[in-house]
Order: structure tokens, then C-alpha cells, then sequence
């Protein structure tokens, strides 16, 4: 059981639509306006962080838009003033000095609200069509601990000399230094055998895709187990919420938007022919019927607001930190949790937010 305060966060809508992409409550909008608009509301109803997926182009559809992670990250980072901001990046994408320097860029404008999220792809058309390749999953994760443990050293202020085999860095520090903390947090995807070697060699969270409570206990019991340098691993779960003021009205709700994800089809068959058979991401969400993305409804976020209040007091016991959610239509209903389901966790548990006492990495 973790003893940390619990924190709620929100996905970015980077991409648009997390359930269904034909809902008229929600019309398509994957612009840099309505995530600003999103995340300035979220940070005002209380969350306590946002997470932007970094893709180059959109992974259900290219035609469709698609928000940059980075420069939004940055600008969002000058228009907040207490929400964390945490980013994803794939390795192959940016050579580890250069996203080391514009990670403690983001830090310092955020004035220490800032966090990367490792992630090492699944969609191959983005890095294919790039010419830089799509490596074997092993692979990746090889070159992804490669690549962290150059960025680490390097945010953390120190002169580096590295050597191996995909990057030769010759005494190379970063000025200004972090000026709040250590190093910003280090978050960590994937849930593979190499991925949960690399989030117990570098990282500071784990993010768990959306499943059940059995299974995100023994996988929490899997990496805690492993021999870790510094501070204990922490851990976030992924989940879409649905919730109302009774669990009938809750499902009908989920099963409306169930309906509409299955107009979706066509699209759902272009990623799954994009995306590496290996990510175990992918594997896991053909367990069971689910709305929204990173596992979704299968955490079981759907029912009356004190059906799901005390779900997520669940997952808090067995070791989750972090809520990073997903809703539809994703405003209203971030309002809703905010407002019904927050308090209900946090007087279950007298819990305070970790918003009031930002913690070191």
C-alpha cells in the first residue's frame, strides 16, 4: 500500500475523441485551442497533472490532426502555474542531448512542474515513413535504455562522457541546471519484460495500462520486487471513466459509447496493421470490449460516482499514485469527476492532494 497522496490527471487530447470518433457530443477537435482550454480547466478544477502522447503524425487515421507533444508541452508550461506536465517521447525521434536540453528548458519555464514520458513506439508508419526504421521490439527497449540513461545523467546537471553503442557524448553539460530540483520525474510505458527492466533501472513512475485490479496488483508486486538505485518506484494507472449518480445509469452511458466506438472499426484495423504484434499494450486491450485508449474502461472506472470513488481507493491500496484519466465528452465529464468523485476519494481516504506539497522527483 502506498502511503504517498493520491494525484488525478488527464490526457491531453492530442489526437482527438478517446472512446469514439462519431459522437456528437463530442465533435472531432485535436487542436492546440482546445488543449490549452482543457488543460487551463483541468489545472483550475484541481487536477494535478496532464499527459501529452507524442506523436508526429496521428496514429488511428494520418489525415486526421494531431497536436505536437513538445512545443505544446512548452507553451502549456508558460500559460499553468501548478499542474505537472508530462510528456512522452520516443527515443528514435530526438538524439538524447537534444531532448535532454529542451526537457530542462520545460522544467525551468514550468518552474519545476515538468515530466518525460519514456515510451518506445508502436506505430511503425511513423518512424518508417521517416526513413529511420522500425526496429525489433527488444530492440527498441535496448536503445531506449541506452538513450534514458544519457538524458538522465545529462538533466541531472552532470558533465558527461558516454560511450556505447548508439551514442558517443564527449563532455557534454547542460546549463542552466534544473533550478528547482534534482532532475525532472522520469515516467516509464510498457508493460513487456524489457519495458519493466527499464522503468526498475531508471524510472521514477511506472504508468499501467487500464486493467483489471488482480492484474495491475501483480504487476505492481513484479517490478517492486526488482532492485532499484534511489528512491521506491512509483506507480500510474491509465483509465477512462464513466460515472453517474447510480451504476444503471453509469452503464447506459457505457454502452452508448461502446455504440459509438464500434463505428470506429475501420480505423481501429488501420492501427492494429501499424502496430508492432510484440507491444504487449495491444495484447492486453483485446482481453475484453472497452472504450478509450491505454486499456480504458477495463480498470473498471464505470459506475455510480460511489462505485468508482471506491474502486480507485482499490487501486491506491494495492500501490497506484497516480489517475491519469480519460472521459467523453472529455470536458463535462472531467467537471463531473472533479466535482463528485474527487471529494469522495479523498474523504474516504483523507487524502490530500499531492498539488499542496509538490514532492522532489
Amino acid at each position: 500500500m502506498t502511503t504517498r497522496p493520491i494525484r488525478f490527471g488527464v490526457w491531453a487530447l492530442v489526437h482527438g475523441s478517446r472512446a469514439a470518433h462519431q459522437d456528437p457530443e463530442e465533435p472531432y477537435d485535436a487542436s492546440w485551442e482546445r488543449n490549452r482550454r482543457l488543460v487551463l480547466q483541468a489545472e483550475a478544477l484541481g487536477y494535478d497533472s496532464t499527459l501529452i502522447a507524442q506523436h508526429t503524425i496521428n496514429p488511428h487515421q494520418e489525415d486526421l490532426d494531431q497536436l505536437e507533444a513538445w512545443t505544446s508541452a512548452a507553451a502549456l508550461a508558460a500559460l499553468t502555474s501548478r499542474i505537472e506536465i508530462i510528456t512522452a517521447i520516443k527515443p528514435y525521434l530526438f538524439h538524447p542531448v537534444v531532448l535532454a536540453k529542451m526537457a530542462l528548458q520545460i522544467e525551468n519555464i514550468s518552474g519545476g512542474r515538468f515530466g518525460i514520458n519514456l515510451v518506445n513506439a508502436w506505430n511503425k508508419p511513423e518512424l518508417e515513413k521517416a526513413g529511420i526504421g522500425f526496429a525489433d521490439h527488444d530492440d527498441r527497449y535496448a536503445y531506449g535504455r541506452e538513450w534514458i540513461s544519457v538524458v538522465s545523467r545529462l538533466v541531472s546537471g552532470e558533465r558527461l562522457t558516454h560511450k556505447g553503442e548508439h551514442f558517443d557524448v564527449r563532455d557534454y553539460a547542460l546549463r542552466p541546471k534544473d533550478l528547482y530540483r534534482a532532475r525532472p520525474a522520469i515516467y516509464v510505458g510498457g508493460e513487456s519484460a524489457p519495458a519493466r527492466d527499464l522503468v526498475a533501472e531508471h524510472g521514477d513512475v511506472w504508468f499501467i495500462n487500464g486493467q483489471p485490479l488482480a492484474d495491475v496488483s501483480a504487476l505492481i508486486a513484479d517490478v517492486a520486487a526488482r532492485p532499484k538505485i534511489g528512491p521506491p518506484l512509483r506507480f500510474g494507472l491509465s483509465a477512462f471513466v464513466v460515472a453517474r449518480e447510480t451504476d444503471s445509469e453509469a452503464e447506459v452511458a457505457h454502452q452508448r459509447l461502446l455504440a459509438l466506438a464500434a463505428k470506429d472499426a475501420p480505423m481501429r484495423e488501420i492501427q492494429k496493421a501499424n502496430t508492432d504484434p510484440k507491444v504487449v499494450m495491444m495484447q492486453t486491450m483485446q482481453k475484453s470490449p472497452r472504450v478509450g485508449s491505454n486499456g480504458g474502461t477495463a480498470a473498471g472506472l464505470v459506475g455510480s460516482y460511489d462505485t468508482v470513488a471506491a474502486r480507485i481507493r482499490e487501486f491506491y491500496d494495492v500501490g497506484i499514485e497516480l489517475f491519469m484519466l480519460q472521459f467523453q465528452p472529455f470536458e463535462a465529464e472531467m467537471q463531473r469527476f472533479a466535482e463528485e468523485i474527487i471529494p469522495r476519494v479523498r474523504s474516504g481516504h483523507n487524502i490530500n492532494s499531492a498539488s499542496r506539497s509538490r514532492s522532489a522527483i
